[in-house]
């Protein structure tokens, strides 16, 4: 009922996630990301329980494929369920249930997977992979909006839409962009007018922030505002 990228850019160690279905809030459940480690995505007949052991998998230092075995062997209703990873070795694995309802099925690559299931055909992650492949000069948050509408041109989920979410983690503990659209007609125009907006403000306000580096960050209003200004005008030009 789900199609999802998890995106590794190894250039700034970036986790991206981005994921789209016929369900509600799909934000909430699907993705999961430790930063600079690994993610998990779980989907199909969710189980909820892959994200967070996934995760602490991946801290703990467990790989791709050890992972993906951990979360389904013991689980019962294994054959039901889709998931897919980045592990601790910065490899990816995924397992896409023998009683997922077709069409359903993973691709993976270096840097990157994309799995799904209730799918139009296999033409969505094709479709979906090549466009993300072939556009690397895009920002990275348009770039994964973009790939998942190319999907859904091509079929989508077969049922319809509902919702869609973007989150992409950088070197902090916290996310760079967490965008989620839970009810929609149209999630995916719906992510991408938020991400426009997200651009007005939000990204280069978080430049400012407190970090790991700078754990303060910049609080004075007048040499924030100024900050922010500025990137604004370099943005413009």
């Amino acid at each position: 009922m789900t199609w999802s990228i998890i995106f590794h850019e190894r250039s700034s160690a970036r986790i991206a996630i981005a994921v789209a279905t016929k369900f509600f809030a799909v934000g909430a459940r699907v993705p999961n990301i430790e930063p600079q480690k690994g993610a998990v995505c779980t989907q199909a007949m969710i189980n909820p329980l892959y994200g967070p052991h996934g995760l602490r998998l991946i801290r703990e230092g467990v790989g791709a494929a050890d992972v993906v075995r951990i979360l389904t062997t013991p689980d019962a209703g294994r054959e039901h369920r889709q998931v897919h990873v980045m592990g601790a070795d910065g490899r990816f694995a995924a397992h896409t249930g023998a009683e997922c309802v077709s069409w359903c099925g993973h691709w993976i690559g270096e840097d990157m997977s994309v799995a799904g299931n209730m799918l139009a055909g296999p033409q969505v992650v094709a479709e979906t992979v090549r466009f993300f492949r072939e556009n690397e000069s895009m920002p990275l948050p348009r770039r994964l909006i973009a790939a998942m509408k190319a999907g859904e041109k091509v079929g989508g989920d077969k049922r319809g839409k509902q919702s869609a979410a973007l989150i992409i983690y950088g070197n902090q503990e916290y996310s760079e962009l967490d965008l989620r659209v839970d009810d929609h007609v149209e999630p995916l125009l719906e992510l991408a007018r938020l991400e426009a907006v997200s651009r007005e403000r939000w990204t280069h306000f978080r430049a400012f922030v407190p970090t790991r580096e700078n754990p303060a960050g910049i609080f004075d209003r007048a040499e924030l505002d100024a900050g922010i200004e500025r990137s604004l005008a370099a943005e413009r030009q």
